[in-house]
């Protein structure tokens, strides 16, 4: 080890004794009762030294503020270079800075927000490409005009290239507008996998509800089906009292309300009554004699007072 190392990280006597102008330099800088007890020092490297002081500031737990202090070859006055606040190793620092678009997370956006798509995401592809060019498998593009002429073919009355008007892009467009499929971009295979990887996650085979579910959603008379290559793994849950009513849940997935699980039988019905309008019931038009609660006395002296 060379002697100016040895040097640099032996604080300088005189720089390492300026407590006083350390501090009073960083009381200086920041508000009063905010500096504390000191804490350390370190050699910053030939005649400098960082003097640092506890704060005070609330917020700022574990931080300190470093007041580096200095002075010249062969002189014995020491000078402040600076006074900062810096974090230590137990500060308590911010998360790292992360660009919104990766902040961003589902739920997160209001009414009223706008959440830009990028040109290049992944999650989508063309529709269809080209704006002022034919489909390349359209009779008056240049390819299939190309290969007219290279075969000595007519297929109209002039060859494709002399046509007098090529049809626009917008030919195209409008047909695919009235077949509801006018759409700039769509979802690429990267995009459908993310979806139906998210979906899998929120309402698929592997939830706890699946697990204990008496029947998959496949056989169940609530699932509605929807379009596409999704179609086959997914559908659109219809009960109300199901807690995926109105999300998008894997054929896999299962609930309690399965349509066919459990069936409530029908209340039971009496039976009809039955009137024989042949048999006559003779009813009496006074009840009996031994009919009451009290029994028949033959006192006749209470007979006059009657009983119940």
């Amino acid at each position: 080890m060379s002697a100016a190392t040895t040097r640099s990280r032996t604080p300088d006597r005189l720089c390492a004794e300026a407590v006083d102008l350390a501090r009073a330099a960083a009381e200086e800088a920041a508000a009063p009762g905010i500096v504390g007890e000191h804490v350390g020092v370190v050699s910053e490297g030939d005649r400098v030294v960082t003097h640092f002081f506890a704060c005070r500031e609330l917020g700022y737990r574990g931080w300190r503020w470093a007041v580096t202090v200095a002075r010249a070859s062969r002189a014995k006055i020491v000078t402040v270079d600076e006074a900062v606040l810096l974090p230590g190793p137990d500060a308590v620092l911010a998360p790292e800075w992360v660009p919104w678009s990766e902040r961003l997370r589902p739920g997160d956006m209001g009414p009223g927000d706008l959440l830009p798509t990028d040109a290049e995401d992944l999650r989508l592809e063309p529709g269809y490409s080209g704006e002022d060019e034919p489909a390349p498998n359209s009779p008056v593009s240049h390819e299939m005009a190309d290969l007219v002429e290279a075969e000595d073919a007519d297929v109209t009355e002039e060859p494709p290239s002399r046509l007098a008007v090529t049809p626009s892009r917008g030919s195209i467009a409008a047909v695919a507008e009235e077949l509801g499929m006018r759409r700039a971009r769509v979802l690429s295979r990267y995009g459908l996998h993310t979806a139906a990887d998210r979906w899998e996650d929120a309402f698929g085979p592997k939830t706890p509800m699946a697990q204990s579910a008496p029947a998959a959603c496949v056989s169940c008379g609530f699932l509605v089906p929807v379009g596409g290559s999704l179609g086959q793994a997914f559908g659109v849950c219809a009960n109300e009292f199901s807690p995926a009513d109105g999300r998008v849940v894997s054929l896999a997935y299962g609930c309690g309300g399965h349509s066919e699980a459990a069936v409530m039988p029908r209340p039971p019905q009496p039976a009809p009554p039955v009137i024989d309008e042949t048999r006559v019931d003779p009813f009496p038009l006074r009840p009996a004699s031994d009919s009451g609660s009290v029994p028949v006395t033959e006192d006749e002296s209470t007979a006059e007072l009657g009983h119940s």
